[in-house]
Parts: C-alpha cells; structure tokens; sequence
C-alpha cells in the first residue's frame, strides 16, 4: 500500500488524527484539509485559562471565543470536537515557570514551553488515547523524515516559518506529529 498524504502506510479512512484547534484559521484548515482528504479527524481544543474570566476574549490562545470558534468550526465540518481542560497544567507547567524565569532576569516565551509540554506532551498522550494515529497542527513548520527519523524543518513560508517556538520538540514527537501547512504560504491558507 502506498502511504498517505501524513506518511503513513493506511489508507486517509482508515487513519484518525486528532487536530489541536485553536479557534483560529490555521488550526481550523488543518483540520478542513484532512478532513477533505478523508481522514478520520478530530477535534480538540485546550482550555487553558479560567473559562469564565475568558469568555467573549479574543486573542487569548485556547480560551473564551477561540474555543467557541473552533467548536463552530468543528460543527462545519462534521467532526467531533472535544474541549480538554488543561488550565492547571497550563499554569503549573507554564505560567509559574515563566513568572520564575521573569523574575530571574531571563525572557523567557511562554509558547516554547506550552508547545514542549502541555501540547506535545499532554495533548500528544491524550491523542494516542483517542486512537490517533497522528496529531497535526496548524504550525507552519515541516516534518522531514531523515536517515535517522523524523526531522523539524522550516516552514516554506519564511515569514510564517514557526520552528523556533518548536525546537524543543523531541524526535519521538515529531513521530506522531504532523503539520499540513508547512509547504504552504500563509495567503494560500487564508
């Protein structure tokens, strides 16, 4: 059997993979394009601050109307979509760590850690319990599989490319990860 458009050696029916959705157009066509080329997708979307606090806010990642939207977005498609409480982890795993490094001196980016923790270690795991087979993003980075495995690549869109905020992505992840939009220009998403 040939593999698939993810590198894999199924068919896109026969292939679930669970899509992290933002609420945001990267994330949502993603989730569109997988979903079009007939894999079994779902979706799920991080709650990461006090859902109470957030509603209505936009631009605050993975909470208020971001989750709203990626729940409309998942109805659009005919998906199942599923809103993971992560607030704790979030804040224990990412928000006190930054508050310490701050403290220190440093800058830290809070994203780097999100992405190396709460989403590609949490969400990675959570995936795998869903019977994924995959977990794909709307990061604008590409996956490269090399001699010794998958490699993290720069996006084809240079002014899009995100692969800083991933460097801190093991190998064992970048085997489960995918990121569709990573040949793509950010206009063609749009």
């Amino acid at each position: 059997m040939a593999r698939n458009s993810l590198g894999l050696d199924k068919s896109p029916v026969d292939t679930r993979v669970v899509v992290a959705m933002s609420g945001g157009v990267d994330s949502s066509v993603t989730a569109a394009l997988l979903k079009e080329q007939g894999y079994d997708v779902v979706g799920v979307t991080l709650q990461l601050y006090d859902h109470g606090v957030a509603v209505g806010k936009t631009g605050a990642c993975c909470a208020g109307q971001d989750i709203a939207d990626a729940r409309q977005v998942a109805e659009r498609l005919s998906i199942p979509h599923y809103v993971l409480d992560y607030e704790s982890r979030f804040r224990a795993e990412v928000m006190e760590a930054f508050a310490d490094s701050y403290a220190r001196g440093e800058t830290p980016v809070p994203c780097i850690a999100c992405n190396r923790t709460v989403k590609f270690r949490d969400l990675l795991r959570t995936a795998r319990e869903l019977g994924a087979e995959a977990l794909a993003t709307g990061h604008y980075v590409r996956r490269v599989q090399g001699a010794h495995g998958a490699e993290l690549h720069r996006g084809a869109d240079p002014s899009r490319d995100q692969s800083y905020f991933l460097f801190g992505t093991t190998r064992d992840q970048l085997e489960f990860l995918r990121f569709p939009l990573g040949d793509l220009p950010k206009s063609e998403t749009r």
